[in-house]
């Protein structure tokens, strides 16, 4: 199961295995407070896309188009959040304040997407 959630809401027993998805530490919070089991950055938009971006929500479309294209590059990082999703909860930690335009929405459903292929 893939679950998404903002960094800055508490962590909870529910969330399973969180891991950070950002490339930048959300501002303002402790490692304590974020409570990730894992950061990973090299799963993140690259710091050219994510600028371009700038949370733009008329970008969005072109956004999900590039970032989908760069997760392509990171298929085992992909593969083996897929894998830890089919064995229990795995929150996608993100910092952003657009919970539905935002990085870790794009890599939860391409992580569903290959769950899906496995099954």
């Amino acid at each position: 199961m893939i679950r998404l959630k903002r960094a800055y809401e508490p962590a909870d027993a529910a969330d399973g295995e969180r891991l950070l998805v950002d490339r930048l530490w959300p501002r303002g919070l402790s490692r304590e407070k974020a409570a990730v089991d894992e950061w990973l950055k090299d799963i993140a938009p690259s710091t050219e896309l994510r600028k371009w971006f700038a949370h733009r929500e008329e970008r969005w479309p072109e956004f999900k188009k590039r970032y989908r294209s760069e997760l392509r590059k990171h298929d085992e990082i992909v593969a083996d959040i897929a894998r830890r999703a089919a064995r229990g909860t795995v929150t996608l930690v993100y910092g952003a304040r657009d919970k539905e335009h935002n990085d870790a929405v794009v890599l939860a459903d391409a992580v569903r997407s290959r769950m899906k292929r496995k099954s």
